[in-house]
């Protein structure tokens, strides 16, 4: 499948954005923090393909990677603070690169109140709900369309799939069956940085989370305070190398997702499965084909279309589109906050003692800094 056939599936989705006569570009102005985060997925590049917008200057506290960065997106102006670099630039989309979360809300608020009229940030969203909390009230208030990088919401195979189950297809949607990636962050730490991909297809097809239900395992055992620790990539105190959730969701489908240190595999894992009483759909976050019945590829797939997606321009677009057309984006920032409701919502009922937790939750930190306590 070549560009021009996928920017035709992209067209279908609502995810393709041109410039009216006499529109100027809008102006992109880039956060990055070599070392503590980096540039996350092209979040950086991705501007560079679009021309409906320019890149006018990027920020980054490490020197060296500030030149690095300004070399790679070919630019003269380069700050090392983000928030001199607002003030004076005033651009009008600001792109959050970094993929440690602990940066994530200071970097939004300062780019929402900068007067930027878009936001596209890496996932995931932030480490709390509170921060999400105020990052939605943020957008709300200054009329900011945010966008989350959970690239695979805009996948041109997903609405295909999602007529397909509708159809019948697969008979009676029973259960949507999600892992993370279970590599060596497999358990908490997963649940954060991978699950939050599958979250975001979870409640997109099956709505929004009413319930959960879940465990927290250490090499086997239940999770206790003293295992808390700081998990890396800026997502706070994490615990567990073993976790298992069931989730009531508002469509009457419940959602299932595990995560075990070390029991993932290129042959089946990271992802999420629908499935029906005639068959079961798979979908693999990062993946060609992402998604298949019976090994048989479903809707667009090849090496084109992945590119495409990995390379964030789809997102991009319909940001781009959202601005323009004044509505929210596919994966705007309340759909973020669900996400992180959901990651919470299983630290939440460990807990408890495995009891069920209903939304939205009370508790608007990350549940474990109160474990034991």
């Amino acid at each position: 499948m070549n560009r021009r056939q996928f920017l035709a599936v992209a067209a279908t989705s609502g995810i393709t954005f041109a410039l009216r006569a006499g529109e100027r570009k809008l102006r992109v102005a880039v956060i990055g923090h070599t070392g503590r985060g980096n540039y996350g997925h092209s979040l950086d590049t991705m501007w560079l393909h679009l021309p409906e917008t320019e890149i006018v200057a990027v920020a980054d506290a490490d020197e060296k990677g500030l030149a690095a960065a300004q070399k790679k997106l070919k630019l003269d102006r380069g700050f090392r603070d983000y928030r001199a670099m607002l003030a004076e630039v005033k651009p009008d989309i600001v792109a959050i690169a970094p993929r440690h979360i602990d940066q994530h809300r200071d970097m939004a608020l300062a780019a929402i109140e900068s007067g930027a009229r878009g936001v596209y940030m890496e996932k995931p969203f932030c480490r709390s709900l509170a921060e999400a909390d105020e990052i939605v009230a943020a957008c709300e208030r200054r009329n900011v369309k945010f966008a989350l990088a959970h690239n695979y919401r805009h996948h041109p195979a997903l609405p295909v799939v999602e007529r397909m189950v509708k159809d019948g297809a697969i008979g009676q949607l029973v259960e949507l069956r999600g892992r993370g990636k279970e590599d060596e962050r497999g358990g908490v730490l997963d649940l954060w940085v991978l699950g939050s991909h599958v979250f975001n297809l979870a409640h997109h097809l099956a709505g929004n989370p009413l319930a959960c239900t879940a465990k927290l395992l250490q090499d086997g055992r239940p999770v206790v305070r003293a295992d808390i620790q700081d998990g890396g990539e800026g997502v706070g105190s994490v615990a567990g190398n073993e976790l298992h959730a069931r989730f009531e969701m508002e469509r009457g489908v419940p959602v299932l997702f595990r995560s075990v240190r070390r029991a993932g595999s290129k042959a089946a894992g990271f992802g999420l499965q629908l499935v029906g009483t005639k068959g079961t759909v798979d979908l693999r976050v990062g993946m060609d084909p992402f998604a298949r019945l019976a090994d048989k590829p479903i809707g667009p797939s090849g090496p084109d279309v992945l590119k495409q997606v990995n390379s964030q321009e789809p997102a991009g677009r319909d940001l781009l589109a959202a601005i323009r057309d004044d509505r929210a984006p596919l994966c705007d920032a309340r759909a973020g906050r669900v996400t992180i409701e959901m990651i919470c919502a299983v630290l939440e009922s460990h807990r408890l003692g495995g009891q069920r937790v209903t939304f939205p939750l009370q508790t608007r930190q990350n549940p474990l800094t109160l474990l034991g306590s």
